[in-house]
């Protein structure tokens, strides 16, 4: 089990983790999100001895990770990618951690082919590929057999296909009785993989919850409508209260409507003989819990208005 108990740590007189509380349970896939620079990695360099707190502890299975005798044998960690010397082959650079903790050298092998590294072996690793080194990445981190794992963004690079390998091999891993705690900033991917979720911002909890229950938590009335007739569906709902919004990522045509029920619509509709191609009930996600939890705890926002256009000139060319 991880414990991290009022974890604190500044830096140049900026406090990146504030006091920060959570607990990791054994056998489960625990997500941890946050915005960029919420504190997520230096929060995971100190739960590994990589940075010292100012205060605090984080503990793994009761103690300091650099006070386990074998550490890699207790929790396996990916936190960077390219970690790995570049002129030394994928097996040579699990050869030598191995080694570290009297290892048997069968594991090398086994891990490679458990990441589909095994034909790449003796590639030297600084030709690999981003996804390539997450594999290599993990491989290092499962060599020692641990019950815990601490993953940080592991799907980065990857492909779609490698994606879907890394979550089923996260699944299968807890499926095992391995705890594993992951950092990701594909909230989608997270709601697939993750059993529990710890969400912070600017260094301090914001919530430690399940999918199921944060999502609940920000439930939304809006339903998904498709129409040849979109002023008609507008004049509609605001006749009803109601309010339409444009539905981003969807096909032309589509729109959310909020303060209305799809039977409301659907009555509505055929009240007025409004042709309607699509009428779903769209479900809270975990964009719309991470959003509205880590509103106020942004630290880099855009604008929201568009970047300034060069200057054209009479001929139209770009000055």
């Amino acid at each position: 089990m991880i414990e991290v108990v009022g974890l604190t740590k500044s830096y140049g007189g900026k406090r990146v983790v504030d006091d920060l509380s959570f607990t990791v349970r054994a056998g489960a896939v625990t997500g941890f999100l946050g915005p960029n620079g919420s504190g997520k990695t230096t929060t995971l360099r100190m739960l590994l001895g990589l940075t010292r707190p100012d205060s605090g502890r984080a503990l793994i299975d009761g103690r300091p990770y650099h006070a386990h005798p074998e550490p890699l044998r207790v929790a396996g960690a990916l936190l960077e990618a390219g970690w790995a010397h570049p002129k030394r082959s994928a097996r040579a650079h699990l050869t030598w951690l191995a080694h570290t903790h009297r290892i048997p050298l069968s594991r090398v092998d086994e891990v490679l082919a458990a990441v589909g590294l095994a034909s790449v072996a003796g590639r030297r690793a600084g030709t690999y590929s981003l996804g390539m080194a997450q594999r290599l990445g993990l491989a290092a981190a499962l060599l020692g057999d641990p019950r815990l794992l601490i993953l940080d963004e592991p799907v980065n690079g990857l492909d779609p296909e490698g994606i879907a390998w890394m979550r089923t091999t996260i699944r299968a891993l807890a499926a095992e009785g391995r705890t594993v705690l992951v950092s990701s900033h594909l909230l989608a991917e997270m709601a697939l993989t993750a059993d529990e979720l710890v969400m912070i911002g600017q260094g301090r909890l914001l919530a430690q919850r399940s999918v199921a229950e944060l999502t609940a938590g920000g439930a939304v009335d809006r339903s998904l409508v498709r129409t040849p007739e979109p002023e008609r569906l507008r004049a509609l709902v605001a006749r009803s209260g109601g309010t339409v919004t444009d539905a981003a990522g969807t096909d032309a045509g589509s729109f959310l409507v909020h303060g209305m029920g799809c039977e409301d619509i659907g009555r509505a509709a055929a009240h007025e003989g409004l042709v309607l191609y699509e009428l779903t009930p769209r479900r809270a996600t975990l964009e719309d819990a991470f959003l509205r939890l880590t509103g106020e705890s942004v630290e880099f926002r855009g604008a929201g208005t568009p970047l300034p256009q060069p200057p054209v000139t009479s001929e139209g060319a770009v000055r």
